[in-house]
């Protein structure tokens, strides 16, 4: 080899071996002064939003460094994750959602990244039922459980409105799988999160709306101004258990809940990794974190990165397939 290249080859060993020393320093030292941003791929006001800003709290206080919570909804999730999955893979860009951005959305459109090599799974967070709730629109006053919403929806083709989290959302899925079960047509009317759709619900701007179990819940179904119809989770809530769940009621393709989770930009050393799980799998268990989820019927989960990776994957597949037996689109 001649002397010029084995020189070169030389200093390209000696910059490659400096590279990996120095990114092994950095994530050694991590999170170092540094303040960290955890983006919520919703608006604030939801479930999410809480949960997240609990969570941001203790990691603070754990990591020593303020976690600072900035929501970037929209499209059903996927505008925060973009954000994610462009940011540096340093450890200081961080993303609170539910996993339809990388196992829903793209069986139903393209995002903007790849789901697969651009976003890390760092811990699975929590489970999340999913609620249809009624509102107080007036043609909708003698609904009072699901199955006279579908006798409604028969009678009055595409004149019940049902509000949901954006196209493509657990919510909007949930729909198209009643609807075609049922054999009605309703009206989707998609949200960028679930503030403004509860704003405009409270107003009877709609007839129905998906949205998960929330604390905000409690108070406005007391109160008369929300009917619970059904429930999306393995079994009915404590909160609600006269409350079917859509598998019950004979709507199993329905039955979808949400699982969320914090996701990094791909390319995150492993010690960063490993450092912010464990994190955030101590910070499940305070006292306040789990009386959150508790009070709202959320369960804690928690766990490795590679078991949510399986549990993402598994879910995938299953949504390819009710996709594409249900022949839903988004047009």
């Amino acid at each position: 080899m001649p002397l010029a290249r084995i020189a070169a080859t030389t200093l390209f060993c000696a910059a490659a071996v400096a590279g990996f020393q120095a990114c092994a320093a950095d994530a050694a030292s991590w999170p170092g002064r540094h303040p960290i941003h955890m983006i919520v791929a919703y608006p604030a006001g939801g479930v999410s939003d809480t949960v997240t800003r609990a969570l941001a709290e203790k990691l603070t206080g754990d990591l020593g460094v303020p976690v600072v919570v900035e929501n970037r909804g929209g499209a059903a999730g996927t505008i925060g994750m973009d954000v994610v999955a462009k940011a540096a893979p340093d450890g200081y860009t961080f993303g609170f959602s539910s996993i339809s951005p990388l196992a829903l959305n793209p069986h139903l459109m393209k995002p903007p990244f790849d789901p697969e090599k651009d976003i890390l799974p760092v811990v699975s967070v929590m489970y999340s039922p999913v609620v249809l709730l009624a509102t107080q629109a007036a043609d909708m006053k003698d609904v009072k459980d699901f199955p006279a919403l579908i006798d409604f929806a028969r009678r009055k083709p595409g004149m019940v409105s049902w509000a949901t989290s954006g196209k493509g959302s657990v919510g909007h899925i949930m729909a198209e799988q009643v609807m075609r079960k049922a054999n009605v047509k309703i009206l989707d009317v998609p949200y960028k999160g679930a503030g403004q759709q509860m704003q405009d619900a409270l107003g009877s701007q709609f007839d129905v709306l998906s949205v998960n179990s929330a604390p905000m819940l409690a108070p406005q179904i007391k109160a008369g101004k929300l009917r619970p119809l059904a429930v999306a989770a393995p079994q009915r809530l404590a909160e609600y258990p006269t409350i079917p769940t859509f598998a019950e009621l004979g709507y199993p393709g329905a039955n979808l809940s949400s699982l969320f989770g914090i996701f990094a930009p791909a390319g995150l050393p492993a010690p960063i990794l490993q450092r912010m799980n464990a994190a955030v799998n101590k910070a499940l268990k305070d006292p306040k974190i789990a009386g959150i989820l508790q009070h709202s019927d959320n369960v804690a989960t928690g766990g490795t990165p590679e078991s949510f990776r399986q549990e993402i994957e598994r879910q995938s597949a299953s949504n390819a397939r009710i996709i594409k037996e249900a022949h839903i689109t988004l047009q």
